[in-house]
């Protein structure tokens, strides 16, 4: 047997370090392909799903001059929430995790985000915010998921120059930006599935924070289903990391985005700054322009938009582009 060490991007502010990732059993490496065709990329998308998280398994931490040691959950996943005070410069710093495996030691490196000062954050959905997922149509976003590899997935015309307008706006130098949250009701079993496409359409470098992990080929029928919960608190802790800053919340009218936006304002009622909803069918839900109506009321800006370039123009407007 072999494992595989997985990581994600980390954050830290002026008191704390936060990373996480997941340990499971190894596929051969072409298992994991996501450029392939057909019936050979749905097998690869499939194998995500079946895996074999390891629990109970000791791991390390480096960074800077931290070590730390700790040991996977049940589900494989672990994550490392530690006190750190040191002075860092803005931008992304490299982490590594290690273990020993049957008198092998394997070494992971990560990223970990320090964000610049901002006029605001950006925490954003995925699928049919900026990504065609057709998450309302149960048969038609398995066809895609099944069928369509990463060469062949379309993000919505115009969302990356809006997203690249919002994160460069306030910045004086080209080096530095406004941070980014990738939030999803996706599992972490897509985590390189959905990295790999951002890189490739050129959307700005975020923290991915994804629901947990499935381990079964019938859950995957299931993906992105279900409570989603997990995204409200995952955003919840987003805020409250960074309490001192103001957000621009990105999302859609497929699924739950209105609803869980307008309890992240209710709670947060300094810290948000606009909320944008895709509309994803041919006519505005009553439903979502009564939840738009109801945080304009608390001095939150709003759109609702079927194409990005009405986004854009309301950034313009606002002052946030």
């Amino acid at each position: 047997m072999k494992i595989d060490l997985k990581l994600y991007r980390g954050y830290l502010n002026n008191k704390e370090l936060v990373v996480f990732g997941h340990v499971f059993k190894s596929w051969a490496p072409d298992k994991y392909r996501i450029d392939r065709r057909g019936v050979k990329h749905a097998f690869s998308i499939i194998h995500m799903f079946n895996i074999s998280p390891i629990s109970n398994f000791r791991i390390k931490l480096n960074f800077e001059d931290v070590e730390v040691e700790t040991k996977t959950l049940n589900d494989g996943y672990f994550r490392f929430a530690i006190p750190f005070t040191k002075e860092l410069e803005s931008g992304w710093h490299t982490y590594t995790v290690s273990c020993k495996f049957n008198d092998f030691g394997i070494v992971e490196q990560g990223e970990v985000l320090k964000p610049y000062d901002s006029k605001y954050g950006i925490i954003s959905d995925i699928d049919d915010t900026f990504l065609i997922s057709h998450s309302n149509n149960f048969f038609k976003k398995l066809y895609i998921m099944l069928l369509k590899n990463i060469n062949n997935r379309k993000v919505f015309s115009d969302v990356v120059p809006h997203y690249k307008a919002l994160s460069s706006y306030g910045q004086e130098s080209e080096n530095s930006f406004n941070s980014f949250f990738y939030v999803s009701s996706s599992e972490w079993n897509l985590y390189s599935f959905i990295n790999e496409l951002a890189v490739m359409h050129e959307l700005p470098k975020a923290v991915i924070k994804l629901k947990k992990i499935k381990t079964g080929i019938s859950d995957f029928l299931f993906t992105g289903r279900g409570s989603h919960d997990h995204k409200f608190e995952k955003i919840k802790d987003i805020i409250s990391f960074y309490p001192h800053i103001e957000y621009v919340l990105l999302g859609d009218d497929s699924q739950k985005d209105p609803y869980i936006y307008e309890r992240v304002c209710k709670i947060f009622p300094l810290n948000i700054k606009a909320v944008y909803i895709r509309q994803t069918t041919n006519t505005k839900k009553s439903e979502v322009l009564k939840i738009l109506e109801n945080l304009e009321d608390l001095n939150v800006a709003t759109c609702y938009f079927q194409h990005s370039e009405k986004a854009i123009a309301h950034s313009k407007k606002i002052d946030i582009i």
